[in-house]
C-alpha cells in the first residue's frame, strides 16, 4: 500500500512538471517579438511598442514629418487616457507646421531634431526623456504621450493625461455640518492640490512610489519637513517600499499591508475623505498615504484618541466640542457594554436592579420564551443585517429599509412575544450610540467586541463584563501604529496632550504639537 502511494505521488509530481514545461514552451512560442530597447528608428519604436501591449486596440501610433525637414516622427498614446485636443493643438499641429526661423538651419540629426522639439515646438508645460523602453511603457500606460525621432535612441515623453474623473463633491461617509464640504477624488493629482491649497507652506512634500508588479499604482507620501520626526518617515516609506502584489486596488490593500498588526480589531491607520482632515494631522507632525484611484487616503501614526475626534471639534466654540466629546466617549461606552450589561444584571444580578424597574422589565418580559441573551443575540443580529442591507441597497431605499425595517421587525418581534419591549430599547441605544462616532472602522470595530462582551456576560455576568474590558485595555496597551502607543496619551501619560483630548481646550491654549507623534517642532503658536 506504501509503495502504491509513493508511485501515484510521484506520478503526479512529474504530471505537474510536464503541464508547466508545456505551458511555458507554449508561452515562449506565442510571446512577441519584444525588444527592451529604444532604436534610432520610429518604426521599429512604434512596433516594438505594439509588441508590448499586444496589439492593443486602444494604443495610437502615428508617423508624421517634421515640417519640410524631412526628419520623420511618431506618437503612441492610449485613447481614453490622454487630452486629445492638447495633442492635437499643441504637439501634431507644431510638428506638422514647423518652418525653418530666418536664420536658422535644419536639424543635421535626430539628437538635433529631438533638442529642438523640447526646447521649441512642444508647447506643453511638461516634457521629459526617456532611454528605456520600460520608462516609455510606464509614462504610456499611465496617460502620457510618447514621441519618437529618426535618429535618436531617446523618447520624448509629454505629459498628456486627460481622462474623465469625478468632480469634487461633498464627502458621503464624513458629513460635517460647520465646515468645508469638499472631498478626495480617484485622481491622485486633484488631491495633491486640495492639500496645497490648504498647505501653503515650502515644506510641503510629495514623494510617489509606484506600487504594485503589474498596476504600478501611484502612492504619495505626505508630509511637511521640520516637523514630522524622520524615524516616522523611515518607517512609512521602508513599508511601503516592502508591497509585493500585483495590484494594490484600494487604499485598504495597502493600509493592511503597512498595519503593525493584523491580529485586532482596531484599525491602526486612519482612513478618511477629507482635505481638511489631512491637513491638520500634517500640521500636527503625522503624515499621510494618498493613494491614485479611491477618494479615501491614509494618515498614520493612530491612537486611541484620534477615533474619538472629528474635525467639526475645531470649527465649533470649545465648550460645544468637549460637550461633543464626552458624549461620544459616552455613546462608545454604551455601543461596546450596554446589552452585556443587560443580560448580566437580569439573569445574575437581580438584586443590583431597583425594584420598581425590576418588576417592570419582569412585567414586560412575561411570555418571552427566550433568555436574555438568546434575545440580545437575536435583536442584535437583525440589527446587523438592517444594517447591512441599507448600505448595499441604492440610498433611498437603504434609507427606507434601515428605519421601516427596524420599526416594522421591532413591533412584530414584540407583538409576537419573541422579545421584550426594553431589550428593543436597548438594542435601539446602542444602534444611535454607534451612529454617533466619527470613525466608520472603529464603529464596527466596537460592533464586533459587542458580541463578544454580551457572551462574557452570559457565562459570568459582571465578572465577565469587567474580565472583558480588562482584557480589551491589556489588548489596547500592547497595541503600536508605526511605533506610537496606541493608548497614549492614556498609557503612557502625556499631560500636555490632554488639552486636546476628552476636554478641547481654546485655540490658544494649545500651542503645543501632541507630544505622542514627537514632532521635530513641536511649537505650533509664538508664545
Amino acid at each position: 500500500m506504501l509503495r502504491w502511494l509513493r508511485w501515484r505521488s510521484a506520478q503526479k509530481v512529474k504530471r505537474r512538471a510536464a503541464n508547466v514545461r508545456a505551458a511555458a514552451q507554449a508561452a515562449d512560442a506565442g510571446a512577441p517579438d519584444f525588444v527592451p530597447a529604444l532604436f534610432l528608428s520610429v518604426k521599429a519604436n512604434l512596433q516594438n511598442i505594439k509588441h508590448a501591449v499586444g496589439q492593443a486596440e486602444d494604443l495610437v501610433v502615428r508617423e508624421i514629418t517634421l515640417g519640410q525637414t524631412g526628419i520623420r516622427c511618431g506618437i503612441a498614446c492610449i485613447d481614453g487616457l490622454i487630452d486629445k485636443k492638447m495633442i492635437n493643438d499643441q504637439v501634431l499641429r507644431n510638428i506638422q507646421l514647423y518652418a525653418t526661423i530666418a536664420g536658422k538651419p535644419h536639424p543635421a540629426n535626430g539628437e538635433e531634431a529631438v533638442s529642438l522639439l523640447e526646447a521649441e515646438l512642444l508647447s506643453t508645460y511638461q516634457v521629459t526623456r526617456a532611454s528605456t523602453l520600460d520608462d516609455v511603457m510606464l509614462s504610456v500606460l499611465s496617460g502620457d504621450t510618447a514621441l519618437f525621432v529618426d535618429g535618436s535612441n531617446v523618447a520624448l515623453i509629454i505629459d498628456s493625461k486627460g481622462w474623465e474623473s469625478r468632480g469634487i463633491e461633498e464627502p458621503q461617509t464624513e458629513s460635517l455640518i460647520r465646515g468645508p464640504k469638499e472631498g478626495f477624488t480617484e485622481n491622485i493629482r486633484t488631491n495633491m492640490a486640495l492639500i496645497r491649497r490648504r498647505i501653503r507652506d515650502v515644506n510641503l512634500r510629495f514623494k510617489t512610489y509606484k506600487i504594485g508588479r503589474r498596476a504600478k499604482k501611484d502612492v504619495t507620501l505626505c508630509y511637511i519637513d521640520g516637523i514630522v520626526h524622520p524615524q516616522l518617515l523611515a518607517e512609512i516609506e521602508r513599508r511601503v517600499l516592502s508591497i509585493d502584489m500585483d495590484d494594490a486596488e484600494g487604499s485598504g490593500y495597502i493600509e493592511q499591508w503597512i498595519a503593525d498588526s493584523f491580529l485586532t480589531p482596531f484599525p491602526l491607520i486612519i482612513n478618511t475623505e477629507r482635505p481638511d482632515k489631512v491637513s491638520a494631522a500634517l500640521l500636527q507632525g503625522k503624515a499621510a498615504l494618498l493613494v491614485d484611484g479611491t477618494p479615501f487616503q491614509l494618515i498614520m501614526p493612530m491612537t486611541f484618541a484620534s477615533m474619538l475626534r472629528s474635525p467639526e471639534d475645531y470649527y465649533e466654540h470649545w465648550l460645544i466640542a468637549s460637550l461633543i466629546r464626552v458624549l461620544r466617549l459616552i455613546a462608545a461606552f454604551a455601543s461596546t457594554f450596554m446589552p452585556a450589561l443587560y443580560i448580566a444584571l437580569v439573569e445574575f444580578h437581580h438584586g443590583m436592579i431597583p425594584s420598581k424597574l425590576a418588576f417592570s422589565i419582569a412585567g414586560t418580559r412575561e411570555g418571552v420564551p427566550f433568555p436574555a441573551v438568546v434575545e440580545a443575540f437575536i435583536m442584535e443580529g437583525t440589527l446587523e443585517l438592517l444594517r447591512e442591507a441599507g448600505l448595499r441597497l441604492p440610498k433611498p431605499i437603504g434609507q427606507t429599509i434601515g428605519i421601516v425595517g427596524g420599526l416594522v421587525i421591532g413591533e412584530a418581534a414584540v407583538s409576537a412575544g419573541i422579545v421584550s419591549p426594553i431589550m428593543v430599547i436597548i438594542v435601539a441605544v446602542t444602534a444611535i450610540s454607534s451612529f454617533t462616532l466619527p470613525s466608520y472602522a472603529f464603529s464596527i470595530s466596537l460592533r464586533m467586541l459587542r458580541f463578544a462582551v454580551m457572551l462574557a456576560a452570559a457565562v459570568f455576568g459582571l465578572y465577565g463584563i469587567i474580565l472583558a474590558y480588562i482584557m480589551i485595555n491589556i489588548h489596547l496597551v500592547n497595541l503600536t501604529s508605526f511605533g506610537v502607543p496606541y493608548s497614549a496619551p492614556f498609557a503612557p501619560f502625556f499631560a500636555r496632550d490632554w488639552k486636546d483630548l476628552i476636554v478641547r481646550m481654546p485655540p490658544m491654549e494649545l500651542d503645543k504639537r501632541p507630544q505622542v507623534n514627537q514632532p521635530a517642532d513641536p511649537d505650533r503658536l509664538n508664545k
